[in-house]
């Protein structure tokens, strides 16, 4: 039987000063903070999902060198992390489908491709509906998962950054696709929230419109649209927002 894990939503409340606009780069850069329990869970098979956006973009495109770091990534990064937790959320062991996956790009198999990446999404699906199953308020919890899948976007961006280029395009294009995955996230959970959230919804929206703004091309040979600080000051607008949504409440 599942157990329910509370996550205190004083966590995901970022509690960030108004923002003056002269104010220095460290004045907006978002407050680092670790999520635990099921959010930091649900949280590492989000930044999966958002790879494989990234990546799955590239593919389409017949781009798959550049495709292949994010279907690697995974497993080099995230993979190792969670491996233990499986059993707790039910997800049954996904190392050899992502592996698989990878070697597919690599290959540059369009004909496997479809199945290797669904072996994946299956695998992914159960992690999604475990978590479904212990938290009482999933659209809350959903936006909460999102709100730190961009913070994790926002680092990204700083290290594929510097002197305005972009310089590490892989860094760039992992951080549109965890932001694609964090929009996908609040949309999914929008049409579940009630009517008297609209106006913490609504500034969510805002922000992540100026976010993707800055990320509508996927080319990461182009200046960046947005510099750090408009970055961080966008996430921030979001993440203040959220706490909006989430105060008083627990999931």
């Amino acid at each position: 039987m599942n157990v329910r894990t509370p996550i205190c939503l004083c966590a995901v409340m970022l509690g960030l000063a108004m923002l003056a606009p002269n104010a220095a780069l460290a004045q907006v850069k978002p407050e680092a903070t670790e999520p635990s329990g099921d959010l930091a869970f649900a949280r590492f098979i989000a930044l999966i999902r958002g790879h494989l956006l990234a990546g799955d973009e590239l593919v389409k495109k017949g781009q798959w060198n550049a495709a292949y770091p994010h279907f690697r990534f995974p497993t080099e990064e995230i993979y190792g992390v969670i491996r233990d937790e499986l059993g707790e959320y039910r997800t049954p062991p996904f190392d050899s489908a992502l592996k698989a996956l990878a070697r597919t790009v690599r290959a540059r198999s369009a004909a496997q491709y479809p199945k290797a990446l669904e072996k994946v999404d299956v695998a992914l699906a159960a992690a999604d509906a475990a978590l479904k199953g212990r938290q009482s308020d999933w659209p809350r919890f959903t936006v909460a998962v999102a709100v730190h899948v961009l913070k994790t976007a926002a680092e990204e961006y700083e290290d594929a950054v510097a002197n305005g280029r972009i310089v590490h395009p892989v860094g760039y294009r992992t951080a549109r696709g965890f932001i694609q995955q964090a929009d996908n996230m609040i949309e999914s959970a929008a049409p579940q929230l009630p009517a008297g959230d609209a106006a913490a919804l609504a500034d969510i929206r805002g922000g992540l419109d100026r976010i993707k703004l800055g990320f509508a091309s996927p080319d990461a040979s182009l200046r960046p649209a947005l510099d750090e600080k408009e970055f961080y000051a966008a996430v921030s607008r979001v993440e203040q927002a959220v706490g909006r949504l989430m105060t008083g409440r627990q999931i």
